[in-house]
């Protein structure tokens, strides 16, 4: 991972951006990259053209691009979909803002699983349990975890997948208590780590409102400068949404960052989409990753499945 040197006057902090994320953001609707724009943008970003060099070179040598042409002339094509390394999926960041607006209230159930895998299937029992925390569950006990969010279908089908649905069970409970605390919200704090989570989405709060006091005369940002401006703002909202277990705002502390943060970033992507891209060149997909972000309002935020 490389550091980026200071952000220009106005963008606030510069996030650490690393060079495989750069070329990522930079794949094109048609699935390609100029490797003059990535020059460009990395120059911004503080990066040598040598850690340029060799970080495509990895990614030939793994498969991720084909190149035709070399240096700044050269043209790279993503051989799979690239978004998934720029940015939390869609239908998570969608849900996020569904909850922002008050379209997805919680119902007040709690949905467990439990799993009994033999030590011959640790692989796939160690992959149920990741799946299970990125899903945003939190561990209660041995074997056992929670989540607000009604994530079963999902996770027996990985189950399924995996072969262990037979050690899988599930429940669906109004009635919980952990180390005798029964309370929602209390349930809530206790179970997962909020305050770091918080915090990160601070930081996406400063990062966006400063991005947003460049792009009010935006139409005149060169186009690197953009660019440059599009991949940190998915740097900081990555790192701020991919730890969120997006728990339902009727169990998060008040005040809570969460939607404000990501209301300032929806309109940071509206405005950088507005723009027309120097020389007309085509966008890359991070816009239309973003493109049906609505722009939240002031209030809770959360995670679903």
């Amino acid at each position: 991972m490389t550091t980026a040197r200071p952000a220009p006057e106005g963008t606030g902090p510069a996030p650490e951006v690393p060079t495989r994320l750069l070329v990522h953001a930079l794949v094109r609707q048609d699935g390609t990259v100029d490797a003059g724009e990535l020059y460009a943008v990395a120059g911004v970003l503080g990066m040598t053209d040598q850690q340029v060099r060799l970080c495509v070179k990895r990614l030939v040598a793994e498969g991720r691009f084909t190149q035709v042409g070399r240096g700044r002339k050269a043209v790279l094509r993503a051989v799979a979909d690239a978004t998934g390394s720029v940015a939390p999926d869609a239908a998570y960041v969608r849900h996020a803002y569904r909850q922002d607006a008050g379209l997805a209230p919680w119902d007040g159930r709690w949905h467990l699983f439990g799993f009994a895998v033999p030590e011959s299937r640790r692989t796939a029992r160690d992959t149920l349990r990741d799946i299970l925390l990125h899903l945003g569950a939190a561990p209660v006990q041995g074997g056992l975890y929670v989540t607000a969010n009604d994530v079963g279908v999902i996770v027996e089908a990985h189950a399924r997948e995996l072969g262990v649905l037979d050690g899988l069970t599930r429940l669906t409970s109004t009635d919980l208590s952990v180390g005798g605390r029964s309370e929602p919200r209390a349930l809530a704090a206790a179970l997962w780590t909020l305050g770091p989570i918080a915090a990160r989405y601070e930081e996406l709060e400063a990062f966006a409102a400063s991005c947003l006091e460049r792009l009010p005369q935006g139409r005149g940002l060169p186009g690197p400068e953009r660019l440059t401006m599009a991949v940190r703002l998915a740097a900081v909202f990555s790192r701020a949404m991919e730890p969120d277990p997006l728990l339902p705002p009727e169990l998060l502390p008040r005040p809570w960052p969460g939607a404000r943060a990501r209301g300032l970033a929806a309109e940071c992507w509206s405005r950088l989409a507005a723009m027309e891209p120097a020389g007309g060149a085509a966008a890359p997909r991070l816009f239309a990753l973003y493109a049906d972000t609505p722009a939240a309002p002031q209030g809770g935020a959360g995670r679903g499945g």
